[in-house]
């Protein structure tokens, strides 16, 4: 059995790479595509227009292939209205919230497309419906009650195009930075500094960030804090957040730790492992429910001494 649905695409969608990207998209995913009708402008302030059928043989990878067409640019033929579900409460997302970009966004209100004021990555829709406005909401702003956007249905997002006029700018694209001194040795020399301030009854302050997960390093770290060789840890939402998604969803920043690569929608892992543990209350109250397990840097090692309170994005 195949599963099909027709999505459509409109403005400057080859020099912007818009229809390639959903192309590269079903093509990787496993799923199959057929261009049903598309013209193309002649010009470069032409507009062109595709009309794409998409098919995968589940109806999951088909709505991940029209969630993915959809963040780039493509609707529905078939024009949903927007789904909506109520806050559950302050400072919580309902589960399935769509996670938005900082793309021009709109949402299918009463038959017609309705502007998202403010858009901004990783926040979510509200919308008011007897107002017919919708606005992007932080995490920490939302409030119970609150009607938000789930799932992509009755979305609009228009892509990001090239400038059809190029200023006469210059700018470096960027730059390959190696560092002149070999890492062994510096590894070598800050254990043995380590060693040191242990030895003289010394204390040793590690600033760490999210880096200590995207690194798969959070092992060695608290394997550095049971054997005292750093005493304090200071830390601060990145670390938590990004230590919080590996317990959740064994990723950082999207990023299968076990595999290395990135994980079907893993993009939006951590404001939604953020999302969680509002929801329960605090670090420790999502430990106590069995969402986190007891494997996490923030709470094994500073929880004791530090109140975190409620985690924002």
């Amino acid at each position: 059995m195949t599963f099909t649905e027709t999505v459509e695409l409109r403005g400057h969608i080859i020099d912007s790479y818009a229809l390639p990207q959903i192309m590269d998209e079903v093509m990787d995913r496993g799923g199959d595509f057929v261009i049903e009708h598309i013209e193309v402008g002649r010009r470069k302030d032409e507009p062109s227009y595709a009309r794409i059928q998409i098919s995968a043989p589940t109806r999951e990878l088909l709505e991940l292939l029209l969630d993915r067409a959809q963040r780039i640019g493509a609707t529905s033929e078939q024009i949903e209205h927007v789904r909506l579900e109520p806050a559950p409460a302050d400072g919580v997302f309902p589960e399935d919230f769509y996670s938005t970009t900082n793309l021009e966004t709109a949402v299918r209100l009463g038959g017609q497309w309705v502007h998202v004021d403010w858009p901004e990555m990783d926040c979510a829709i509200a919308v008011d419906q007897p107002g017919r406005r919708a606005w992007t909401v932080a995490l920490s702003d939302v409030k119970a009650g609150e009607q938000v956007v789930v799932g992509h249905e009755g979305v609009k997002v228009s892509p990001l195009e090239r400038p059809r006029h190029q200023p006469p700018v210059f700018a470096f694209m960027g730059s390959n930075v190696s560092s002149e001194k070999p890492k062994v040795l510096l590894i070598h020399e800050i254990a043995e500094r380590l060693r040191d301030v242990r030895a003289r009854g010394g204390r040793v302050v590690l600033v760490g960030g999210p880096v200590l997960v995207h690194t798969g390093s959070r092992d060695l770290v608290a394997a550095l804090i049971r054997e005292r060789y750093v005493n304090v840890l200071f830390g601060g939402n990145g670390l938590a957040t990004h230590d919080i998604e590996v317990a959740m969803f064994g990723t950082s920043l999207g990023v299968s730790l076990s595999e290395g690569v990135p994980r079907e929608g893993g993009h939006e892992h951590h404001l939604r492992a953020i999302n969680r543990v509002r929801r329960a209350g605090s670090i420790a109250s999502a430990v106590q429910q069995g969402l986190l397990g007891n494997g996490i840097i923030c709470l094994r090692f500073i929880g004791r001494t530090l109140h975190i309170g409620r985690l924002h994005p």
